[in-house]
């Protein structure tokens, strides 16, 4: 017993901690050759089902977009899946509002008006915010309402959305379905030390002219992110398979020099 609860001699703890680090480069190497994304990356990344290929490609358009927005200033659409936090930006949007109007940012909401225009001018009030995707819905921009989903489509993209600050008094009640946004296709979070869920977003409202019990049956929800966005990004199919095969091969070099 005594033997049992004897703290560890540093020379064993030095050989526990080698053997830590030799499995967590093991299982990074491997991960890297089934083209997953490591572990040891998600930890600081933000929350993704992507492959690896469709990792970086995502990874690489969010680092462009903020390079743009610092060389060329505020945008006039903010592509809300480039955010890492991005209740973060929500709160950032209401609290410019917040102190232009010296309101408390406890009084303020968000009202929301579907965006037809493809490069609309920047909003006096509010923000303009694209890059979601419908899950069992789509938008019919013929009625300008939500529609049923088109057969064998589960994914649609969302038309661009006008965020307006307003106050919870004044908020006039319009006929819509409070639409819940997620970052993944998973549906579910864990709270942060921030007090945020780690996938769960915000609602956001879309016009309907159904009750929302009927899109709420149908499991309606808006993406931030797709599990993979390969078919969309401009990458080819022989460029990506060429990709992989050249890290499967820096792969293989490195587990057999271990």
């Amino acid at each position: 017993f005594v033997l049992m609860n004897r703290k560890q001699p540093k020379s064993t703890q030095g050989v526990s901690s080698a053997a830590s680090d030799v499995y967590k480069r093991q299982e990074c190497m491997t991960s890297l050759f089934d083209m997953r994304i490591p572990e040891m990356w998600m930890r600081k990344s933000y929350p993704s089902l992507k492959p690896l290929g469709s990792y970086i490609s995502d990874l690489k358009s969010r680092v462009k977009f903020f390079e743009d927005w610092v060389d060329k200033g505020i945008p006039s659409v903010f592509w809300i899946s480039k955010f890492h936090f991005t209740q973060g930006f929500l709160t950032g949007a209401r609290q410019n509002y917040a102190r232009k109007k010296k309101i408390p940012i406890d009084e303020l909401d968000f009202d929301f008006r579907v965006v037809e225009l493809e490069n609309p001018p920047a909003p006096a009030d509010g923000v303009n915010v694209t890059g979601m995707y419908l899950e069992g819905a789509k938008w019919d921009y013929k009625t300008k309402f939500l529609g049923e989903s088109d057969p064998k489509i589960l994914h649609v993209k969302c038309p661009m959305l006008w965020l307006i600050p307003i106050k919870t008094s004044e908020n006039v009640p319009w006929d819509h379905y409070s639409c819940p946004a997620y970052r993944t296709s998973l549906r579910r979070g864990e709270l942060s030390t921030t007090g945020h869920s780690t996938n769960f977003v915000m609602f956001f409202k879309l016009p309907s002219s159904v009750p929302a019990s009927h899109w709420i049956k149908r499991g309606v929800a808006l993406l931030i992110q797709l599990d993979d966005q390969s078919s969309i990004t401009s990458v080819s199919y022989t460029h990506l398979r060429a990709h992989e095969t050249s890290l499967h091969l820096v792969c293989r070099l490195l587990l057999e020099k271990k």
